[in-house]
């Protein structure tokens, strides 16, 4: 059940702005409506500050006016981020959250919807591990070990099965469980499949994602939670680019998903950066034409390296 439009492949300096220390005009911060979050997977600080003793922002000017939640060093970074998409071929959206503070910040396209090509298959991994939990499903070892290959390679045969047989017989199982992750703008669009809806042809927003990897990281039972962590920690090369390069010192897990659609490439990234998974970030980039899978992966993993980069020792 591999779409038929096209070959598929698996799945799928900062600049110095100290007159916009308030990122006004190249995103927003927030913190009105965040969640209380959960204990964080791996041990991280517990002390309050935006800024804890793990972390070493840079060198910085005073901030006439902090952005909600975000300290100067952020604030730049956010900037050069802004900055730097402004160069970048096709539309993006990026979210970033403080999983302590409950802040928010977001750039670009946010609320667009895209294809979400492969990072559905975190979606699904926790509709299958609560369904299963729940007794409304049995899951083999077999379909685990599926689960295991969709998140470490983010492999499509194994997405295939697992919503040929899980995904009733309206085929909208997994559908009508996504929203209650977060996935609320979540759309199944018409394919090249006789399938619908199909794991491979459904669009969302980079906030409907947002929402989907903190379900995961401040509302899954512990074990369930730790497993996705471990599992995102630890992928395949063929998934170390976007969150990935916000280095090792940031201890990051993603699910990317990428692939060629019919208007360009779609390069996609999800995941986490920080003690405890402090931080988590979005990245949705549609090229339209305008550049290629080099470029979109190029984009998705400096905006990690803008934001994160020298930020953990």
């Amino acid at each position: 059940m591999i779409r038929p439009r096209r070959p598929r492949r698996h799945a799928a300096g900062a600049i110095l702005v100290a007159l916009l220390c308030v990122v006004t005009g190249c995103g927003t911060a927030t913190t009105a409506g965040a969640p209380a979050t959960s204990s964080p997977v791996t041990t991280g600080p517990t002390t309050e500050p935006t800024t804890s003793a793990s972390e070493t922002p840079r060198s910085q000017p005073a901030c006439a006016t902090p952005a909600a939640g975000f300290d100067c060093d952020f604030q730049q970074r956010f900037a050069a981020v802004a900055a730097y998409l402004k160069g970048r071929p096709g539309v993006a959206g990026v979210v970033v959250r403080d999983r302590r503070t409950g802040a928010v910040w977001r750039t670009g396209a946010t609320d667009t919807a895209m294809w979400t090509e492969s990072t559905i298959k975190l979606a699904m991994t926790v509709d299958l591990f609560l369904r299963d939990r729940a007794g409304k499903i049995s899951l083999t070892s077999a379909d685990r070990g599926l689960i295991q290959k969709m998140l470490h390679s983010s492999d499509d045969a194994a997405a295939d099965a697992l919503w040929s047989k899980y995904s009733g017989a309206d085929h909208k199982a997994f559908n009508r469980d996504f929203g209650e992750y977060g996935m609320t703008s979540l759309v199944p669009q018409r394919g090249y499949t006789s399938t619908f809806p199909y794991w491979g042809f459904q669009k969302c927003t980079p906030d409907d994602l947002d929402r989907l990897v903190n379900y995961v990281l401040d509302k899954l039972p512990a074990d369930t939670r730790q497993y996705i962590v471990d599992q995102l920690s630890d992928v395949d090369a063929d998934q170390q680019w976007g969150v990935w390069a916000a280095g090792p010192a940031a201890n990051p897990g993603n699910k990317d998903g990428w692939g060629p659609e019919d208007d360009g490439w779609v390069m996609n990234t999800v995941g986490w950066a920080g003690p405890g998974q402090r931080y988590t970030l979005t990245v949705m980039n549609e090229l339209r034409g305008h550049g290629g899978e080099e470029d979109g992966r190029a984009t998705d993993s400096h905006v990690a390296e803008l934001l994160f980069a020298g930020r953990f020792p």
